[in-house]
């Protein structure tokens, strides 16, 4: 008889420990509070006059006015402490040709208007051997111009006879986001 008595006492802490195990298990945790998404919009940069990979309107390039056209930038990360912007033509006969360098371009910064650089900035040495903006004058063929937008970390500290390789350099490791829009210019004949 105490062999059933023990038997069934054994029994009765099995059944609750299994009942306890499977509610313990059907328990929910509680979820963390809610937490705000952090998702970065891509950065963009745009323009006014002309399209991604459509033409340069004629004003902006050699055979027009040649002055810098109006650019837009949205969504620059909130970690960004400068901007830097390229503008280069890959199709030039002896390589890549830079048309334009600048750098220490205000993170605020959402536009650069036509024919100016923005207060503070930098501007580099292109392949002319001149600080300014070089105007689209392909000698034969439509050529690409990409506009390129980097949100970078910091200030860079190169001098303004600085070159796209040492730009590139600098920027190394500090590009948070980058952004392009190419525009494209043929000269007709």
């Amino acid at each position: 008889m105490k062999k059933i008595i023990f038997a069934g006492i054994i029994l009765v802490f099995i059944v609750a420990a299994v009942f306890l195990l499977f509610k313990i298990k059907g328990r929910q945790v509680p979820a963390p509070p809610n937490q705000p998404v952090t998702t970065q919009t891509p950065m963009t940069i745009s323009s006014l006059v002309f399209l991604d990979n459509q033409n340069i309107p004629v004003k902006y390039t050699c055979d027009g006015d040649g002055v810098s056209p109006p650019l837009n930038f949205s969504n620059v990360p909130p970690k960004a402490q400068s901007l830097a912007l390229t503008v280069t033509d890959p199709d030039a006969p002896n390589g890549l040709w830079v048309h334009w360098l600048v750098w220490n371009i205000s993170a605020s910064t959402t536009q650069i208007r036509e024919n100016s650089v923005p207060a503070q900035a930098i501007q580099g040495q292109g392949s002319s051997g001149q600080k300014v903006y070089g105007a689209p004058c392909p000698p034969s063929g439509t050529h690409r111009y990409i506009f390129t937008l980097y949100a970078l970390d910091e200030k860079l500290p190169i001098p303004s006879y600085s070159v796209l390789d040492d730009l590139a350099k600098t920027m190394q490791g500090h590009i948070l986001q980058q952004a392009q829009i190419i525009g494209l210019y043929g000269r007709s004949k």
